[in-house]
């Protein structure tokens, strides 16, 4: 039988976490974003990719990638059945190889599917931590080279817009209101429901929301309370965030919180 879904982490290896997904067809996600550097391959079937404004179909052999904070889903084409696998690799570790974040979502590279694959293939093995940590590390040293160069182009920038979302991820455990983040930002609200959401692709309240998600994956993975995390994220009880994180991440808060 086809594994639906199975997470790996490592204790040892904190700054990455990878899931495996055999039947795409019962993961489905609601628009959200992650703290992480995400990138994964497409292993069998279509979906659709939407990834800021772009709209893509990708296919068995297609590599995706997701900076930090950009709003995207990745779905099934009409019950299609599609598989694919992702990694989540956190900032700081990136960082500190001088890792930047590459302008590009997608990528056909047969060799930058292959070097994916086996790295996947090493993390989900049994083998030495250290082997995984040098083969992560060798793969984002090299990951610039399969992918095409940066355009050199700025995305428009909208100060008032990047404030109040820099707000609502500075204070998305706080009981936020629309007025609030208005006040922080100096916007209308007529003006902020309208730009926020074509700036990051979510509404505030929707921005909001994922936000709390984040906020509860990271501490789902260290381990603690369902319940104690959904109330200190700001949702109303356990169900709420179970609602939320299921919609966000296609599974289960325990599911998540559980995996090998």
């Amino acid at each position: 039988m086809i594994e639906v879904s199975r997470f790996w982490r490592d204790p040892a290896l904190p700054f990455v976490e990878a899931r495996r997904v055999g039947d795409g067809r019962q993961v489905c996600y609601a628009a959200h974003s992650h703290e992480s550097f995400s990138i994964g391959v497409i292993t069998g079937g279509r979906s659709r990719y939407l990834t800021g404004e772009a709209h893509h179909q990708v296919a068995a052999g297609t590599t995706v990638l997701m900076n930090p904070g950009v709003v995207h889903t990745c779905n099934p084409i009409e019950g299609e059945p599609w598989s694919y696998l992702m990694l989540f690799v956190d900032m700081p570790w990136l960082e500190a190889r001088g890792f930047v974040l590459p302008e590009a979502t997608l990528s056909r590279s047969p060799a930058l599917y292959g070097r994916l694959l086996a790295l996947f293939a090493g993390l989900f093995d049994e083998g030495p931590v250290a082997s995984k940590e040098t083969a992560l590390g060798a793969f984002f040293d090299g990951l610039a080279h399969f992918l095409e160069p940066a355009s050199g182009v700025s995305a428009p920038t909208h100060p008032r817009l990047e404030m109040a979302a820099a707000f609502i991820r500075a204070h998305r455990l706080d009981p936020l209101t629309l007025e609030d983040i208005c006040a922080a930002a100096g916007l209308s609200r007529g003006y902020l429901t309208r730009a926020f959401g074509k700036r990051f692709g979510l509404p505030p309240h929707g921005y909001l929301l994922d936000q709390r998600v984040q906020h509860a994956r990271a501490q789902l993975r260290l381990g603690r309370p369902i319940a104690d995390v959904a109330l200190e994220a700001g949702f109303a009880d356990q169900a709420h965030l179970q609602r939320a994180f299921k919609r966000h991440l296609a599974a289960t808060p325990g599911h998540y919180r559980d995996a090998d």
